[in-house]
C-alpha cells in the first residue's frame, strides 16, 4: 500500500472540480423536489388524489421504483429521484475509477508512476477511495440538504424526518460504492477505456431494468438490483437499515472480486484479450463523416433509446394529468406552463424536458474531438491528408443528424405512449412532431461546447454550464420571478410551447441561424489554434 496517501491527494486534487459537479447536480435532484413538491399541492386531498392516480400507472413505477407513502411529501420526493440518484452516483463513480484506473494504463501514465516507490496495488485503492469519498460526499451533502428544507405546508410529511433523510443520503452513498466496485472489476477485464466505460455502463443499465421490471412484475428482480435494495430501505415510509447492509456487502464483495482479477493480469493489459481489427478499413471510414459515426454510432443509438422509454413514459400519463397534478395555479404554472389546456400545457412541458434531456447526447456529440485529439489520434489522421475541417466538419454532420434521430425518438415515444393509453392515434402526430422544433435550441447548446473546443479545450469544463442555466430556467424561471431579459437567455424560450401553443416558424429559424453562427465560429476557431 506504499504511496496510497499520495495517490489519493493527487487523484482528490485532479478530480475536485469534477466531483463538485456531479455533487452539486445529485444534491439539486433531491433538493428541488423537496423544494417543489409542497409547492404543487396546496392541500393534502390534492396530494392524496394525484398518489392515487401516480401510483395505479405502471409505466411510472417502471421508471421511478415502487409507490410507497404517495400522499407524504417524503415517500414523493424519494419515488420520484431515488432511482435517478442511484444512476447519478453509478456514473460517477463509473468515471471516476475509469479516470484513475483503465485510462492512466491505456495513456501510459501508470507505467511511470509504478516505476516510482509505489506498491502494486496501490493505484487501485487510491482510485477506489476517491469513488467512496465522493459518494459518501454527496449522500452527506444530500441528507443535509433534505434536513434543512422547512416549508409552512399543510402536506404531511413536512419538515422531512431528520433519520430518512440521513437514510436517503447514506443509501445512495453506499449505492454508488457498488457500482464503484462493479467499475474497478471491469477495468481488469478490459484493455481499453471504452470496453471498461461499456461493461461498466451495461451493469448499471441491467441494475436498473431489473428493477424496473421487477417492480412492475416478479418482486424477486427488484432484489438482484443495488437500485432495488436502496429503494427497499422505506426512507419515510418504514425506514429499514438492513438493505443499507447489503449494498456494504455487495461492495466489498466487488473489492475482492477486483483483487483475484488484478492478481491473474499483468499492468497494461485485460483478463479479456483485446481483438485486433481488420487490416483495412472499409469504405465507410475513409472519410471524416464515416470515421466520426463509427466513433459515436453507439452513443446515438443509447440515446435514441433512452429517450424513446422516456417519452413513452410521459405518454403513457394519458389525459389523466387533471387528475395526477390537481387544478392549482401553482401546477399550472410550473408543470404546464401557464396554458389554458392542462393536459396540452403539461405535454408541451414534457417536450420541452425531452429537449433538455436529449442536450445531454449533443453537447456530449460536440466534445468528442477533444477525446480523439487527447489520445493523438487527430495527429495520426492529419498524417493522412485529411483536413482539419472535414475532421471536425464530420463530427458536426453527426452531432445535428444524431439529435435530429435522438429528438424524433423521442417524440415518438410520447406519442405513442399517449395513443396506446387513450386510443387516440393522432396523438402520434400531434405530440411527436413538436419535438422536432427543439432541435434548434439543442443545437445551440451545442454550437457553445463546439466554440469552446475550438477557442481553447481547457474551456470545456464550462461546456455543461449553459444546459444547466436553461434547466434552472425552465424548473425555477416562474416560481422565483426571473426577469424577462434573463429568460430570453435561453434559446428554449422562444419556442412556442406546442401542442398547448400554436407552432411559429420564425423563431425557430432564427434560433437555428444563431446555431449556425456560433457552430461557424467554432470551426474557424479550431482552424486556427495548435492541436494537442
Amino acid at each position: 500500500m506504499t504511496g496510497v496517501g499520495l495517490l489519493l491527494r493527487h487523484d482528490l486534487r485532479r478530480d475536485r472540480w469534477m466531483i463538485l459537479w456531479w455533487v452539486l447536480g445529485g444534491v439539486l435532484l433531491y433538493w428541488s423536489q423537496a423544494v417543489s413538491v409542497p409547492g404543487l399541492y396546496a392541500t393534502q386531498e390534492e396530494l392524496a388524489r394525484a398518489a392515487a392516480s401516480m401510483e395505479d400507472n405502471a409505466a411510472f413505477v417502471a421508471m421511478l421504483g415502487p409507490a410507497r407513502a404517495l400522499d407524504t411529501v417524503g415517500g414523493q420526493v424519494f419515488w420520484q429521484v431515488s432511482a435517478f440518484g442511484a444512476v447519478v452516483a453509478g456514473l460517477m463513480s463509473m468515471f471516476l475509477v475509469g479516470r484513475h484506473t483503465r485510462a492512466e494504463e491505456e495513456s501510459g501514465r501508470d507505467e511511470l508512476v509504478r516505476s516510482a516507490a509505489v506498491g502494486r496495488h496501490a493505484p487501485l485503492v487510491a482510485a477506489y477511495l476517491v469513488a467512496v469519498l465522493a459518494n459518501l460526499l454527496l449522500g452527506l451533502v444530500t441528507a443535509l440538504s433534505l434536513m434543512t428544507v422547512r416549508q409552512e405546508s399543510p402536506l404531511a410529511g413536512m419538515p422531512l424526518a431528520a433519520e430518512d433523510s440521513l437514510a436517503v443520503g447514506l443509501g445512495v452513498a453506499a449505492c454508488g460504492w457498488v457500482f464503484a466496485g462493479t467499475a474497478l472489476a471491469a477495468a481488469q477485464l478490459t484493455q481499453s477505456t471504452r470496453a471498461m466505460y461499456g461493461i461498466a455502463g451495461a451493469v448499471l443499465g441491467v441494475a436498473y431494468g431489473l428493477r424496473a421490471v421487477g417492480d412492475v412484475g416478479s418482486e424477486l428482480l427488484s432484489w438482484v438490483s443495488p437500485i432495488g435494495w436502496y429503494q427497499a430501505m422505506h426512507p419515510y415510509s418504514g425506514l429499514r437499515w438492513w438493505p443499507f447492509l447489503l449494498m456494504l456487502a455487495a461492495a466489498a464483495v466487488n473489492v475482492v472480486a477486483t483483487a483475484v482479477l488484478f492478481s491473474r493480469r499483468d499492468v497494461g493489459s485485460g483478463i479479456l484479450a483485446a481483438r485486433p481489427g481488420p487490416a483495412t478499413a472499409g469504405p465507410g471510414l475513409r472519410s471524416g463523416v464515416g470515421l466520426a459515426w463509427r466513433l459515436q454510432r453507439g452513443s446515438v443509438v443509447g440515446w435514441a433509446a433512452g429517450l424513446t422509454l422516456m417519452g413513452l413514459a410521459y405518454g403513457s400519463i394519458g389525459d389523466s394529468v387533471e387528475d395526477m397534478l390537481g387544478d392549482s395555479g401553482a401546477v399550472k404554472d410550473a408543470v404546464a406552463g401557464g396554458a389554458a389546456d392542462l393536459v396540452d400545457g403539461f405535454y408541451g412541458t414534457a417536450i420541452v424536458l425531452l429537449a433538455l434531456m436529449s442536450c445531454g447526447f449533443a453537447i456530449s456529440s460536440a466534445l468528442r474531438p477533444r477525446a480523439e485529439e487527447d489520445a493523438h489520434h487527430l495527429e495520426a489522421l492529419a498524417a493522412t491528408g485529411i483536413s482539419r475541417a472535414t475532421w471536425l466538419g464530420g463530427h458536426v454532420l453527426v452531432t445535428v443528424v444524431g439529435t435530429v434521430v435522438v429528438l424524433a425518438c423521442a417524440g415518438l415515444g410520447l406519442g405513442v405512449g399517449y395513443a396506446l393509453t387513450t386510443g387516440d392515434g393522432g396523438a402520434v402526430l400531434r405530440l411527436g412532431l413538436p419535438t422536432l422544433s427543439y432541435v434548434a435550441p439543442v443545437l445551440v447548446l451545442s454550437a457553445i461546447a463546439r466554440l469552446l473546443y475550438g477557442l481553447r479545450p481547457a474551456l470545456l469544463v464550462a461546456a455543461w454550464a449553459p444546459l444547466a442555466f436553461a434547466t434552472v430556467v425552465l424548473m425555477f424561471g416562474t416560481a422565483m420571478r426571473f426577469p424577462d431579459w434573463l429568460v430570453d437567455v435561453s434559446p428554449f424560450s422562444h419556442l412556442a410551447l406546442t401542442p398547448a401553443e400554436d407552432f411559429r416558424l420564425l423563431p425557430v429559424v432564427v434560433v437555428l441561424m444563431v446555431a449556425a453562427a456560433i457552430s461557424a465560429g467554432g470551426q474557424m476557431a479550431f482552424s486556427r489554434r495548435d492541436i494537442g
